[in-house]
Parts: structure tokens; sequence; C-alpha cells
């Protein structure tokens, strides 16, 4: 519709053509307007704050590396050994999704002179023991000891870890929550100056493991329809907790410096 005579045509709203604000960026690599503030998509902080250092930033990029690559392997074994079509494709996906977030950090890991990139690929704590009790693994034995595997026997010998509804359970209730805690805490510690190409990718696999633990959910409280049901998920939810509570760590799956919590 044209506009009366004298007056001036209406702005274009936002996604129409024309369209443009202040706060949009002129560097397609900078960030784009700022999020509401403590959400876990929340911006970096901008360019006065100061960044972690390299060497923190490469142990936990490793550790991330870790925990994907071991969700995908553990995840890929449920596949072969929980009899529901429906779960057995749901997790296949989930299997590869992990497989590609691992490949993202395995990109993101910092060159350093002397020191070989895989070799930061290193299971930090507590997601060792929590992955390992989702496995069914009593313990672990420590990181370097010869002929360590990964996924672990389960607690009596292969096979005899905990069911199938559990294991769901404490992925969507405790692993993924924590996972996704912990990268937004790491997004909100960044520097739009030094972490660029790690925020981005923090993004990315943020948006997906939020997206997986929706999906997730659903599919526990669909399989959860018996009072045993209850018990057994609330028994190994808590398990699985107590091991967060023991390493000790208030939040999210990593450790982080001194500062750091994401509050």
């Amino acid at each position: 519709m044209t506009a009366p005579v004298g007056t001036a045509p209406p702005a274009p709203r936002p996604g129409e053509p024309g369209h443009t604000t202040d706060a949009e960026p002129t560097d397609p690599d900078r960030p784009g307007p700022p999020l509401p503030p403590g959400g876990l998509l929340a911006e970096p902080r901008g360019e006065g704050a100061t960044p972690l250092t390299l060497g923190v930033t490469a142990g936990l990029v490793g550790g991330y590396r870790w925990i994907e690559q071991a969700l995908c392997e553990l995840l890929g074994g449920w596949v072969t050994d929980i009899a529901l079509p429906a779960v057995q494709i749901h997790l296949d996906a989930q299997a590869a999704r992990h497989a590609w977030h691992a490949e993202l950090w395995g990109d993101r890991l910092p060159v350093l002179a002397g020191v070989d990139p895989d070799g930061l690929t290193r299971p930090p704590e507590p997601a060792l023991g929590v992955l390992s009790a989702l496995a069914g693994a009593v313990a672990l034995p420590p990181v370097g000891t010869p002929g360590r595997s990964w996924p672990p026997p389960g607690r009596d010998g292969a096979g005899s870890g905990p069911a199938a509804l559990p294991r769901l359970a404490g992925l969507y209730r405790v692993v993924i929550p924590r996972l996704v805690v912990s990268y937004g805490i790491h997004l909100r510690a960044t520097s739009w100056v030094a972490d660029q190409a790690v925020a981005r990718t923090l993004r990315l696999v943020l948006a997906d493991e939020m997206e997986d633990w929706q999906l997730g959910e659903q599919l526990v409280q669909r399989l959860v329809t018996r009072p045993h049901d209850v018990d057994a998920v609330g028994t190994f939810v808590r398990e699985l907790e107590t091991v967060v509570v023991a390493a000790p760590l208030s939040s999210g799956l990593v450790r982080f410096p001194d500062g750091f919590d994401g509050l």
C-alpha cells in the first residue's frame, strides 16, 4: 500500500528487505546483538573481558572432545542391546551427532609447541566418573593405565550394567543437562577478541545438545509407565548425582577455574 502524500512510508519490519538496525554487526565473524543476560546462549563477553588462558581452553576443549567421543561409543553400544526399534533409531542418530561434535572439538584444539593435540583429549572429572557409572562400571583404572578401554565393562562383566530405562534417564536427566550447563558456562566466559572460533562451536554444539535433551526427556517420559519404573529411574539418577556431589562440583560436568561458575 502506498503511503499518503507528505508522510514517510512505514519502516521495514524485522526480516523484510531493507530492514537494518544499529545493533547489526558489520563484521560477519562478530557475534550478533546480545541475547537476554544469563541465558545458556548468552553472548560472549566483550573486548574488555579477561579471556580464559590458552592452557585452560585447551584442557576444556580436549575434555569436551573426550566426552563427546565417549557418548558416541556408549550410545552406539546401547543400540545393539536395547531391543526397542524406536529407541534404537533414536540412539543411533544421537551417537552419530556426538561423533560429529567430537570432530568439531578436535578442530578447535589449539596448536601448542611441543604438544600433540590428540594428547589433550583426556577424560575430565567428574565426567569420567559419571559416564563410568552410566556405563555400569564401579570404577575405571586411572587415566593412562595400560589396557584401559572405553566403554568399561559392566558391574559384574559385560552386559550387567543398569537396565535400559534407568540408563536413558541418567543420560537425559543428569549427563546431557550437566553438559549443557558446562557449555553455557564456557560460552559466557569467552571473549569476542580471543575466542571467536570456540564461541561459534559452543553455540552450535549447545543448540544441538539442548534439542537432544528435550527429545530424550520426551522419550523417557513415554517409557516411564509403572511405579516400578519411577523407582528404578529415581534410584539411578540419584546414584549419578552422588558421583558429582562427591567430586565435588556444584554445576556442570567439568571443572572451570575459580570465578567461572556461570552465576
